[in-house]
């Protein structure tokens, strides 16, 4: 198989860095659209805590960074109270939350990123975005507080308890001020930030609550009643209107039933029992898929679409009004446990939900684990609905140590193509393609041995997400990783290049944004990459291909520079535009002679 070549050169790479790594797979319960093999180096990984063995193939390491004091215990590195969360990104700034605050990191040199500021301010799960110089937090926890205090807040009611989302202003990057709390009867799980070019003024947080509800006597309207009750706090989602000259008046302004039974009107519309009495596995579902919340919501604001991962459904949004969201289409799956998030392709074609079974605290990647448990499911939208095309799961064993199923990712930026960067706890991080989305492909993986050589201790990536050139990692109990992508058979160094030319101030994955491509040299390149990949390119077309760009990056800054924009539009002439690939090159070709011959 293609994949176990990949694994080859990653060992050899490994062996180079004095990482060994052996054991076995069974190929049967790996899924076959992304096999691995018994030469896979992320089978046998020495465990430890900082000082785990680790493989890499595709990806290369480039920094680490330990959690800073504060946000860890020594004893027990696994305490879920200081895990390391979910990330934003801004500038030259990542985000990192964490269960006890968030840590900023500068990463304007991704090798060596500098710890910037840590703030203390408990209250899990401590999800992030960034827009402008305001960063939102999701608070869920009870020991949250209004001041972000550590002494918790005791009691069934307490009024200094705090859930839901805190707004603070990041204009000092070294001095974060909260400026705005939003209560919400559930707290915030996570958020998705949204935003509409009708109403610049202002930005929309999608919260979704998935913990218990808060007593009517702390929140005036929480209740946690029945869905015969029009005013329950379950079966919605909780949507804050953040005025970006007044963040400090932002507020509910809408509670949608997006479950609701659109023809009875039932507010509990969509799954409210488990497909089976048990999990395919024979075990006890967990979580259990009811649809009462959603867990995550991906907003795709350029193209009015969302797409959200809802416990036992997942839903296709219309948001082409931020604060009135419509359902479009649902779909279960009798394999899923947890609907838990969701990644669109870049046209708007495709979705990736993930199923969390286990939470996120179990070894949910065994080789008794099916490759439908546990992972990503992949649908085309056709028509605006939603209709599955296959599975995909990390194509490795994990051990019963490590906690591993399906986790936060987001697209890799490579023109032409549908490639996602991805979390799975302890199973690492997986880089694969799903551009054709019934046989996705994995291209690449870094991964680190257990935690703990002989018992479950929670941590690995909380989410791996590529931004700006780089892919940065979230590691629950070890802190924050930077990556470069290394090329390798399936992925061209030129391709690589092309990625890093798509930049953005800054980036949420809940909040995808469009991905354009400016006309380059890099993005010739990764088309020829991929024409001659193809195999429909005659020899001596390439090598012209070739040499008349070689010839054009030489000539684009001197007295020739006219003669490069003949060189480009000369030899996209040559290609057989018939051909998809070939069509793709010859117009990146003449975009390229377009911009050059505008900057005569």
């Amino acid at each position: 198989m293609q994949i176990a070549r990949v694994a080859r050169w990653g060992r050899a790479r490994l062996r180079k860095l004095g990482v060994i790594a052996v054991g076995t797979v069974l190929l049967g319960l790996i899924p076959t659209t992304a096999m691995a093999d018994d030469a896979d180096p992320r089978i046998g990984l020495g465990a430890g805590w900082l000082d785990a063995q680790q493989a890499a193939s595709g990806l290369e390491l480039l920094a680490h960074r330990d959690r800073p004091e504060g946000f860890y215990q020594p004893a027990n590195p696994g305490n879920l109270s200081y895990a390391n969360s979910d990330m934003a990104f801004s500038g030259n700034y990542a985000f990192v939350g964490n269960f006890n605050g968030f840590n900023i990191y500068d990463v304007s040199t991704p090798s060596a990123p500098v710890l910037t500021t840590s703030v203390i301010c408990p209250g899990g799960q401590g999800d992030m975005s960034v827009y402008g110089n305001l960063l939102f937090m999701s608070v869920e926890e009870t020991r949250g507080r209004l001041d972000c205090g550590t002494q918790g807040a005791g009691g069934t009611v307490n009024p200094d308890r705090f859930r839901g989302v805190r707004v603070f202003d990041v204009s000092d990057i070294s001095k974060p001020v909260q400026v705005a709390a939003v209560q919400t009867c559930r707290g915030s799980h996570t958020h998705t930030l949204v935003t509409s070019k009708d109403d610049p003024d202002n930005a929309y947080v999608y919260v979704s609550g998935t913990a218990g509800v808060r007593s009517g006597g702390e929140l005036t309207g929480c209740a946690n009643t029945a869905a015969t009750d029009p005013n329950t706090s379950l079966w919605r989602i909780d949507i804050i209107r953040v005025p970006l000259a007044a963040p400090q008046n932002a507020a509910i302004v809408n509670q949608p039933r997006l479950f609701a039974n659109q023809e009875t009107g039932a507010i509990d519309g969509l799954q409210n029992v488990p497909p089976t009495p048990q999990h395919p596995s024979g075990s006890n579902w967990s979580p259990r898929p009811v649809t009462t919340a959603c867990h995550d919501i991906t907003a795709y604001s350029e193209i009015g679409v969302a797409a959200a991962a809802c416990a036992g459904n997942g839903l296709l949004l219309d948001i082409s009004d931020p604060a009135n969201p419509v359902r479009l289409d649902e779909v279960s799956d009798p394999n899923f446990a947890y609907w838990h998030s969701a990644t669109l392709n870049n046209d708007g074609t495709k979705v990736i939900f993930t199923d969390e079974w286990g939470g996120g605290t179990g070894a949910r990647c065994r080789t008794t684990d099916e490759p439908s448990w546990g992972a990503n499911a992949i649908y085309d939208i056709v028509d605006g609905k939603l209709e599955f095309a296959s599975y995909y799961k990390l194509p490795v064993a994990q051990t019963t140590q490590e906690n591993c199923v399906a986790h936060n990712g987001s697209l890799i930026p490579v023109p032409g193509r549908d490639i996602m960067v991805q979390a799975w706890y302890q199973g690492g991080i997986s880089a694969f393609d799903f551009t054709d989305s019934a046989h996705p492909r994995e291209l690449a993986f870094f991964d680190r041995g257990p935690v703990n050589a002989t018992s479950i201790v929670t941590g690995g990536f909380w989410s791996a997400y590529y931004y700006n050139g780089h892919i940065y990692g979230s590691e629950i109990a070890r802190g924050f990783d930077t990556f470069a992508l290394t090329p390798s058979e399936h992925l061209d160094q030129a391709e690589i290049g092309a990625a890093a030319t798509v930049v953005f101030d800054r980036f949420n994955a809940q909040a995808q944004p469009k991905l354009t491509w400016p006309a380059s040299f890099e993005l010739v390149r990764a088309y020829y990459a991929q024409a001659l990949r193809t195999g429909t390119l005659e020899a001596h077309t390439a090598a012209n291909v070739r040499k008349f760009v070689d010839r054009a990056e030489r000539f684009k800054d001197g007295p020739q520079a006219k003669a490069a924009v003949a060189q480009l539009r000369a030899v996209s002439h040559q290609l057989d535009t018939s051909i998809s690939a070939q069509a793709t090159l010859a117009k990146s070709l003449n975009d390229l002679a377009d911009a050059l011959d505008r900057t005569e």
